[in-house]
């Protein structure tokens, strides 16, 4: 699972006005190619030795360079670097790019994009920060080059008008068992025409592996979602989703990827009987997976297991996860 750092912009917000002020009146981007040679050589100082100190699970210099209205989080952040440690075990820090963003000139907190473009404005990424308040900011991509889960690391910097610290990270997988973004990108190209719902969740499972922040968008992933929404007979519109089962109908309110395990997992959640003893739970939950599988049989070969979300009367309860070869 990846370890995600939420960032409390509105308690953060008290420390806006030590943040140093801009010329510019509006939100702006700098990409790493225009930066200047200074702001370049600190934030790439701050990314790497950031990044590397949660690779060696160093929390000294993690809590030590943390911004100071996140102290009362401490706990949550070291706990998820905790969880981190399996996706970026045995990589190398490897910075991606660097990005400066510039919102001194706001007055109150508001919901940002920044355009980040490179030199020729051919290429534009965005930036979405939800309830901002004015200051200075940076993003920071990486990876822990040659960790067998390739773990990648999307960490947030604010300026607090002396250095730049550390405001939100998160560390998400970037590899499904010996496979990258790319791959199931191009997986899901072969498998569209003859396995729409394979396909469509090799869309998903290549947008989760290619980028550490979901805060960020690009061309690249904007022609993923225009591909994997022109998919004919996907699970694009499908719910509820009803499977005919005997002499019973498993209603299916959703189907999403599921990483908890690092792998290529699909989380089906579905509506119970309302059994409640743990072993009638686990039956129920394998009649379901064995009816999703005999109409969507395609899933077997292409994703790793399901797990299994049982709700009634509106509460959702996690029963199982099965590797498809365990499923009948």
């Amino acid at each position: 699972m990846s370890g995600v750092l939420r960032l409390c912009w509105k308690v953060l917000a008290v420390v806006a006005l030590l943040l140093v002020p801009a010329a510019s009146q509006a939100a702006t981007c700098t990409s790493e190619a225009e930066l200047s040679s200074q702001d370049r050589s600190a934030l790439a100082t701050a990314g790497d030795r950031l990044s590397e100190a949660v690779l060696q699970q160093d929390f000294a210099t993690l809590q030590a360079a943390l911004l100071p209205a996140e102290a009362a989080e401490w706990s949550g952040i070291r706990g998820a670097i905790e969880q981190a440690e399996p996706l970026v075990k045995g990589g190398q820090v490897q910075l991606w790019s660097l990005y400066l963003l510039d919102a001194a000139s706001m007055t109150a907190p508001t919901d940002t994009e920044f355009f980040c473009s490179n030199a020729s404005g051919s290429l534009t990424v965005t930036i979405t920060m939800h309830a901002l308040p004015p200051g200075r900011y940076a993003v920071v991509l990486a990876e822990a080059a040659g960790a067998p889960l390739g773990g990648q690391l999307g960490i947030i910097l604010a300026w607090d008008g002396a250095a730049w610290r550390l405001a939100g990270v998160t560390v998400r997988q970037g590899i499904f068992d010996g496979h990258d973004g790319v791959w199931y990108w191009s997986r899901a190209r072969t498998l569209a025409k003859d396995d729409p719902w394979s396909a469509w969740y090799s869309y998903d499972a290549a947008r989760y592996l290619l980028l550490p922040l979901d805060l960020i968008s690009s061309p690249n992933l904007e022609k993923l979602q225009q591909e994997q929404t022109q998919i004919q007979s996907s699970p694009q519109d499908a719910f509820p989703y009803s499977l005919p089962d005997g002499d019973r109908t498993w209603k299916i309110d959703a189907v999403i990827l599921d990483a908890s395990l690092h792998q290529a997992d699909l989380a089906l959640v579905y509506e119970s009987t309302g059994v409640t003893d743990p072993a009638a739970q686990r039956t129920e939950a394998i009649a379901v997976f064995s009816a999703f599988l005999k109409v969507q049989p395609g899933l077997r070969q292409n994703f790793h297991g399901l797990w299994a979300y049982a709700v009634k009367d509106g509460k959702r309860t996690p029963v199982m996860e099965l590797p498809m070869g365990q499923i009948p």
